[in-house]
């Protein structure tokens, strides 16, 4: 008898749905799996052979062959232990029940027909629902999130036995709920009112947390840049539960521990890090750094002594927002949509234009170190500041606002985005008619920025920038259109 059930095959991010069918035959002892498997997935032979022999099932005078299809497409991992065992025992009419296609199951087994939760189980149930799967068969792992999706429902299993007398009409599964929402634990990042001074630098790390903008920062050590840095995640909106899935998918895939809470992911790589760490690589690629900081903040301190190699790779995930990785085996795309916060020093020494300290270095040296950085990599970034030392003496007068009372206009400010967009896309992405035709610039200010572009000598990319700038900062004002006080203080920021 031929039998067939769906299961999900993942290829990073993306997902697709697999058939495993069964064939079986009376014959001479043989179980084959075909349909480009590797050898996790071969190895699923002797799993389900020693799982079904222990629930008492013979497959002695048996030749059983399964195709996992489409078979162009490389499958990898334990996840198809369970379906195929399901299918398994329906091609040996021991397992007399029709199911639909659009029920589907994953798992791995263990030998005494346990089924065990394998690594990308989240981001496979997050394709099940974008394929049509109306029920997934699945173990529960106390390390997921709380999974109630509407449009899918969920069935806990532990065991082989469970399935089967459940699919038999004979049990029912039990009913397994955990917490739904982890507290955003801002604490964990350092607060606005923390950061003594630096008040136009957090009025620009305002600007771009509102707009999706990236930052880089120039200045001396010592000066606040690794501070103003950790602090910026607390003024960002806390993670939607689409979004905390789609992050906590690609810590899975990528065997890192999982962020707590709703806050926005944010990750410091040091500048040691190689090319594959950064974007991501591996026979079968892996999400690097530019995916684990999507949706939240990638801070490179001392972006200078990156690899140039490294730092040229991030052009991509810069304008596209994902990142795409070929290999001989696979070509993955992982999202990658995140703020980029770097840091650097003016010179080799750090003290050029100090007035506290001298600096040794001499012009052609300086030149040289900020030319680590190309000019196509740095006029990707919308926002550019120089930060200098504060005196400590500034606390009294200091009068910061706290990252609750920031986070607040901030989510306010992307709201309006939101509302004006009709999509959850920030100003620093939206494409640029798009822009223009929801706040289009009267004739006065684009004659006055064409002006000063002449006068600066600015680049279209420049020019578009202070207009996306502009936009943000009338957003945060509350304004319907772009200001011309939004699009002057936009052109001091580059």
């Amino acid at each position: 008898m031929c039998a067939k059930v769906t299961s999900i095959g993942l290829r990073g991010m993306e997902g697709y749905r697999v058939n495993v069918e069964v064939r079986s035959f009376v014959g001479q002892d043989s179980f084959r799996i075909v349909g480009l498997p590797d050898a996790g997935v071969k190895e699923s032979k002797e799993r389900i052979i020693a799982a079904l022999q222990s629930l008492e099932y013979s497959l002695s005078g048996q030749r059983i062959i399964i195709n996992l299809s489409p078979a162009e497409q490389r499958k990898s991992g334990p996840m198809f232990d369970f379906p195929m065992a399901i299918s398994v025992l329906q091609s040996l009419y021991e397992l007399d029940v029709n199911i639909p296609e659009d029920t589907a199951f994953i798992g791995a087994l263990s030998l005494d027909g346990a089924i065990m939760p394998v690594e990308g189980m989240l981001p496979a149930v997050l394709a099940a629902r974008k394929l049509g799967i109306h029920k997934l068969y699945m173990p529960f792992d106390e390390r997921l999130p709380s999974l109630e999706l509407p449009e899918l429902e969920i069935l806990y299993v532990s065991s082989l036995k469970e399935v089967i007398n459940h699919l038999s009409g004979r049990g029912t599964l039990p009913i397994i709920k955990k917490d739904m929402d982890s507290p955003s634990k801002v604490s964990s990042f350092i607060d606005f009112q923390q950061v003594i001074g630096h008040q136009e630098t957090k009025m620009a790390l305002e600007i771009a947390a509102a707009g999706g903008h990236h930052v880089l920062m120039t200045g001396p050590p010592g000066c606040g840049k690794s501070m103003l840095a950790e602090s910026f995640p607390s003024i960002l909106p806390p993670l939607t539960k689409e979004a905390q899935l789609e992050v906590m998918s690609l810590y899975q895939l990528s065997g890192n521990e999982f962020p707590s809470g709703t806050m926005p992911p944010y990750r410091n790589p040091h500048h040691s890090a190689s090319s594959i760490a950064m974007i991501g690589g591996g026979s079968y690629p892996k999400p690097g750094e530019i995916s684990l900081a999507h949706r939240g903040v990638l801070f490179l301190d001392e972006i200078a002594e990156f690899e140039k190699k490294t730092l040229e790779m991030l052009r991509q995930p810069f304008e596209s927002g994902r990142i795409t990785i070929s290999r001989t085996q696979a070509r993955i795309t992982y999202p990658s949509s995140f703020i980029l916060i770097a840091a650097m020093n003016p010179c080799p020494c750090g003290y050029a234009g100090s007035n506290n300290h001298y600096c040794m270095c001499t012009q052609r040296q300086i030149l040289s170190y900020q030319n680590k950085i190309s000019g196509p990599l740095r006029d990707r970034f919308d926002i550019h500041l120089k930060v200098k030392p504060v005196s400590l003496s500034n606390k009294k007068g200091d009068k910061c606002e706290s990252s609750k009372v920031v986070r607040q206009k901030v989510d306010e400010a992307r709201c309006r985005q939101y509302y004006r967009y009709g999509e959850e896309v920030c100003n620093s992405r939206v494409p640029y008619d798009t822009l223009l035709k929801t706040s289009p610039l009267t004739a006065e200010q684009q004659r006055n920025l064409q002006q000063l572009a002449i006068k600066e000598n600015w680049s279209n990319r420049t020019q578009i920038k202070i207009i996306r700038l502009a936009r943000t900062i009338s957003d945060l004002q509350a304004s319907t259109s772009i200001s011309d006080q939004s699009i002057w203080q936009a052109s001091k920021l580059n």
